[in-house]
């Protein structure tokens, strides 16, 4: 399996690599990384740069081709899956379901309420919803926002939002952050580096998927 970390998780939110390739290695996990890996080509489409992005999808369906892809970023799956040709393409939150499915990652449960967003990519745009459920309901109690699934609130980020006009992001990360907190929950979880990115704040924690298993999911880095 080769781990494509993606931009976001490999330079700006390196927590999340470390995670995950954490979790990899405790569930046996066979799994390499490319040194000189390169952006998917997703930003660039969803700013307008078709052609640039389809010089990138070419050159980087040259390395890709044959490989099983895993992704942290809900960016980086949406593009391999829908935009290139071929690619066998998985979300870290699908094979987090499958090694708690298998018994690969032991998890204690906890009376914890915690609650979820669904970021654009990977829920309304790729429908995977119940994966990332899953994980965290085999660790905490899930507590559902008003706006979930299709029906969610994007978190700002995405499209080139957040470059280009920061304070609209601001304000969209503001008005998910308030539903978050009327959950009552202790911790608001993500399964895309670009919605933690621009979610963080400094009244409730917000972590990934694989940084909240890491933490709070009581995981025996020692077996």
């Amino acid at each position: 399996m080769l781990y494509f970390r993606g931009c976001t998780a490999r330079e700006k939110q390196t927590e999340i690599q470390d995670a995950t390739e954490r979790l990899l290695k405790l569930a046996g996990v066979d799994y390499h990384i490319l040194d000189d890996e390169k952006c998917c080509g997703s930003v660039l489409l969803r700013t307008g740069f078709v052609k640039e992005a389809q010089n990138q999808i070419e050159e980087n369906t040259k390395v890709l081709k044959g490989e099983k892809i895993l992704t942290s970023c809900a960016g980086c799956y949406k593009t391999l899956k829908e935009d290139y040709e071929g690619l066998d393409v998985m979300h870290i939150s699908q094979l987090l379901n499958d090694l708690v499915n298998d018994n690969k990652i032991n998890l204690k449960k906890s009376d914890m309420n915690v609650t979820y967003h669904d970021s654009c990519h990977l829920a309304r745009h790729c429908n995977v919803f119940e994966e990332p459920r899953n994980v965290i309901e085999s660790v905490a109690n899930l507590v559902e926002m008003e706006n979930i699934r299709e029906n969610s609130l994007c978190c700002g980020a995405g499209g080139g939002v957040k470059s280009a006009y920061p304070q609209i992001a601001d304000e969209m990360a503001k008005s998910r952050l308030s539903q978050a907190k009327q959950t009552k929950c202790e911790i608001l979880i993500t399964a895309c580096p670009f919605c933690k990115r621009n979610l963080e704040n400094d009244e409730l924690e917000v972590l990934d998927l694989t940084e909240f298993l890491m933490k709070y999911g009581g995981v025996d880095e020692t077996e």
